[in-house]
C-alpha cells in the first residue's frame, strides 16, 4: 500500500518479544521434519503483538474496514478450510462492522481482532491488476483471438472414475465419446482449435499475449475501437496445473541482467515473447492451465468471495492458510508498496502455501507497472477474531 505502511516497518520485530506459544496447543508450532503442512492449523501458530501496536495508518484501516464489511456475508457462512475459524466466530466483528464509522476504523480492528503468526511468518507477495486490452464483442478484422466462456462439458469426475485430488476433491476434466473420464483440453489444444465452433466465444481480442496475461490476472477490461468496454471475470479453469513461464525462463537462463537476458518482471517476459515469436508461442503453451471467463457488471472485478476486489485493499491468498475475508498485515516487505493492512478476498492458481499473497493494484498504467514488478519478501500477521487463539490452544 503506497505510503501507508511505512510507519510500521519495525512493527513485526516485536513478535519475538510480544508473541507467545499458545498454552498446550493442539498442533506443534512447526510440522514434523519432512512433513509439508496443508493447512494453517497444521503449520502452527504464534500469538503476535496487539493490533494497536502495529502502527496501522488511518486511511489504510478505513479502506480495509470497507472491504472487510463487503466480505462479511461470505465470511459468516462459508467453511474456513484453514482450520482456524468457524463462520460463527466472525459474527460479532461483522455485526459491528456493519455500523462502524470508517473514521474510527483503527479502533474497530483493535477492539475485535488479535494477531497471529502462521508458521514462520515469512511472507512472499506478488501483484496483480485489472488489465485493459483491445477487444470486441463480435469478431472483426484484427480481433481474432477468442475469449471463451466456461464449457458445459468441463466437469468433475464422478467418484470411482478418477483418483481424487490431494485435497479430496475430484479432478476436473471431461467425458469422451466412449464415456471415459479424461483430462480437459490443455492450452495448446485450445489454441489449436479444440473449442472452435462450439458457441463459447463471448468476445474477441487483438493480441494473444495480452490475453495470456489477462488470464493470469483473472479479470480485465476489453476496450473496443469505439471506446465501449466489456468487463470480464474468472469463470473457471481447465483443471491443468498452472506453470509460471517466468520460472521456466529463469531455469533456462533467459532472465537476469547479463547479455541477452530479460528482466524477471511481466514487462521483461512480454518483451522476450515479442522479440522471439516462435519460441515465445511455444513458451506460452508450456502453461497448460487455461482460464474461462464470464461478462461482469458492477464497479469492480470480483474475487473468489464474489465481492469486488479493491485497489490497495484486496489480496489473494491460499484459503488453506488464510480464512477468505480475514485481514492480513504485511510489514518489513522489501517493496514498501506492499506494506499495510489487506483483506484476503481472492485466490489464484499460483498463490499457494503459507503466507503467500498477491496484492491487487486496480486498473491503469501505474497498476500494471506496480503489479508487473511486484516481488516482495517480508513478514505477515493474520488478524483473527479475539478469542480464536485461546480456543485453538484449548485454554
Amino acid at each position: 500500500m503506497i505510503g501507508r505502511g511505512i510507519a510500521a516497518l519495525g512493527a513485526l520485530t516485536l513478535i519475538a518479544a510480544c508473541g507467545r506459544i499458545i498454552p498446550e496447543p493442539r498442533v506443534p508450532i512447526q510440522p514434523p521434519a519432512g512433513v509439508v503442512a496443508t493447512t494453517a492449523l497444521a503449520a502452527g501458530f504464534l500469538a503476535g503483538p496487539r493490533v494497536d501496536s502495529l502502527g496501522i495508518a488511518g486511511p489504510d484501516a478505513a479502506a480495509a474496514l470497507a472491504s472487510f464489511r463487503e466480505s462479511c456475508p461470505q465470511l459468516t457462512t462459508r467453511v474456513d478450510t484453514s482450520g482456524l475459524t468457524r463462520p460463527d466466530h466472525w459474527q460479532a466483528a461483522c455485526a459491528a462492522a456493519a455500523k462502524w464509522p470508517e473514521s474510527q476504523a483503527l479502533r474497530f480492528f483493535d477492539q475485535h481482532f488479535e494477531t497471529a503468526r502462521i508458521g514462520e511468518g515469512k511472507a512472499f507477495a506478488t501483484g496483480y491488476y485489472e488489465p485493459e486490452i483491445a477487444g470486441v464483442r463480435t469478431r472483426q478484422p484484427g480481433f481474432d483471438v477468442p475469449v471463451y466462456a466456461l464449457p458445459p462439458d468441463l466437469v468433475r469426475a464422478r467418484p470411482g472414475d478418477a483418483p481424487p485430488n490431494p485435497n479430496g476433491t475430484m479432478p476436473l476434466g471431461r467425458y469422451d465419446a466412449s464415456g471415459a473420464f479424461v483430462p480437459y483440453f490443455d492450452r495448446g489444444q485450445i489454441y489449436d482449435g479444440a473449442l472452435a465452433g462450439k458457441g463459447l466465444e463471448i468476445a474477441w481480442v487483438a493480441d494473444r499475449l495480452e490475453m495470456f496475461f489477462l488470464q493470469i490476472q483473472g479479470s480485465g477490461r476489453l476496450r473496443a475501437p469505439d471506446g465501449s468496454v466489456i468487463r470480464i471475470g474468472y469463470a473457471g479453469q481447465n483443471g491443468h496445473p498452472y506453470t509460471g513461464i517466468g520460472g521456466v525462463m529463469r531455469q533456462r537462463g533467459l532472465l537476469g541482467t547479463g547479455p541477452g537476458q530479460y528482466s524477471g518482471s511481466m514487462q521483461g517476459i512480454m518483451q522476450y515473447v515479442r522479440e522471439n515469436p516462435e519460441a515465445g508461442a511455444a513458451l506460452m503453451r508450456e502453461n497448460k492451465s487455461f482460464v474461462f471467463f464470464r461478462e461482469l457488471t458492477g464497479d469492480g472485478p470480483l474475487g473468489a468471495l464474489g465481492v469486488p476486489v479493491r485497489r490497495e485493499s484486496s489480496v489473494a491468498a491460499d484459503p488453506a492458510f488464510v480464512p477468505l475475508g480475514a485481514p492480513v498485515w504485511l510489514a518489513n516487505m522489501d517493496r514498501a508498496e506492499a506494506n499495510g493492512l489487506w483483506i484476503a478476498q481472492d485466490t489464484g492458481g499460483a498463490i499457494k502455501g503459507v503466507n503467500r499473497f498477491d496484492t491487487f493494484w486496480g486498473a491503469g498504467d501505474d497498476a500494471r507497472l506496480i503489479a508487473g514488478g511486484m516481488s516482495a519478501r517480508g513478514e505477515a500477521l493474520l488478524l483473527l477474531p479475539k478469542g480464536t487463539l485461546a480456543r485453538l490452544g484449548g485454554s
